[in-house]
């Protein structure tokens, strides 16, 4: 098939290299425009543009797809039998949705109608759920509100970041659209509801629906009086960003565990041990307090409930650093006080 492919983060880069791999004629990548990343703000190509150029892809790199008629129009005349949308990053209007004979569809990682919008893998690890997947969907003007084809879901680790998870959910996504493809190209072309109806797509229904809101810098913050399982998963979800203060430094908490008691199968042997320790988990102090001090474990702050370990982090102007190494690295005691403005 002739495949228009439109992704910008690494995210998407394991579907592109899926449909190269399985003999697919990519016609063109559609990706954001260069930004300037980094610690010296260098002008640098999205991942998925830089994968391209290795493949010697043609690439289109639009500042708003809506507002550019003339590429859209370039883009028409590639001739693609179908577009595959892959965390692209903007919304597609419907003159670009309607080019494709056999539609558009995105690989979406999420179970829709859950967690619908740009940012399902960190929201479904904030709010803590114990599963999620990957829908391949058709596309329509809506949020992420097109009929879905294929879907699959997986199990979320207790002790799995955002970075984590979302490597599976790229592989998934890849695994599932190089499967969706195929069926796409026997239904044939043809008015839209009859060629999704030969293919017996799933419509979204409301149960089950929220939206994944774009985050802000004040998401990052991490409050200590709240309960050790919601800041863990405020670390995981928004990994690597989520931060707090020591000595009025911005430290950012990488890995944590929460030493709730009903959770210590899916905990690390160290945290387990703390757990043992008479009067960790009975601790009586402020939230932000640091509790204890464990070498091969990292540091135990006590929070609205049960303490947290906070395992990794790294102060500002450091590395990051883990069990002895941060504990150096902060120079803390037990009776210091993490958070503050």
């Amino acid at each position: 098939m002739k495949i228009l492919f439109w992704g910008t983060p690494a995210y998407a880069v394991p579907s592109l290299d899926a449909l190269v791999a399985a003999g697919h004629e990519l016609v063109g990548v559609v990706t954001q425009p260069d930004r300037r990343r980094g610690r010296g703000k260098d002008l640098l190509p999205s991942p998925v543009k830089a994968r391209a150029l290795e493949l010697g892809l043609p690439i289109f790199t639009p500042e708003r797809i809506r507002r550019e008629p003339e590429l859209q129009a370039r883009l028409g005349a590639l001739g693609a039998d179908v577009s595959v949308v892959v965390a692209f990053g903007q919304i597609l209007p419907p003159e670009v949705l309607a080019q494709p004979p056999l539609g558009c569809w995105n690989a979406h990682g999420s179970l829709l109608p859950s967690w619908r919008g740009a940012g399902p893998i960190q929201w479904c690890l904030l709010q803590g759920d114990s599963s999620t997947g990957v829908g391949v969907m058709a596309m329509e003007e809506g949020l992420d509100t097109g009929p879905v084809l294929l879907e699959r879901s997986i199990s979320i680790g207790l002790l799995e970041n955002a970075q984590q998870l979302g490597q599976r959910l790229a592989q998934l996504s890849a695994e599932l659209l190089v499967e969706a493809l195929p069926r796409i190209e026997t239904a044939g072309t043809g008015p839209e509801t009859e060629r999704l109806a030969r293919l017996g797509v799933r419509v979204q229904g409301e149960v089950g629906l929220s939206y994944a809101r774009m985050l802000t810098k004040d998401d990052l913050l991490v409050d200590w009086n709240q309960s050790a399982l919601e800041i863990h998963r405020r670390v995981m979800g928004l990994y690597p960003g989520a931060v707090t203060q020591w000595q009025g430094k911005r430290l950012k908490l990488l890995a944590t565990e929460p030493l709730v008691a009903r959770l210590a199968s899916q905990l690390s042997p160290e945290a387990r041990c703390l757990q043992a320790e008479p009067g960790v988990l009975s601790a009586a102090a402020a939230p932000g307090t640091v509790l204890a001090l464990a070498a091969d474990a990292g540091l135990v702050v006590g929070t609205a409930g049960c303490p947290l370990l906070v395992r990794a982090a790294q102060l500002e102007g450091k590395s990051p650093a883990q069990g002895q190494s941060l504990l150096q690295q902060l120079g803390c005691s037990a009776g210091d006080q993490l958070g503050g403005a």
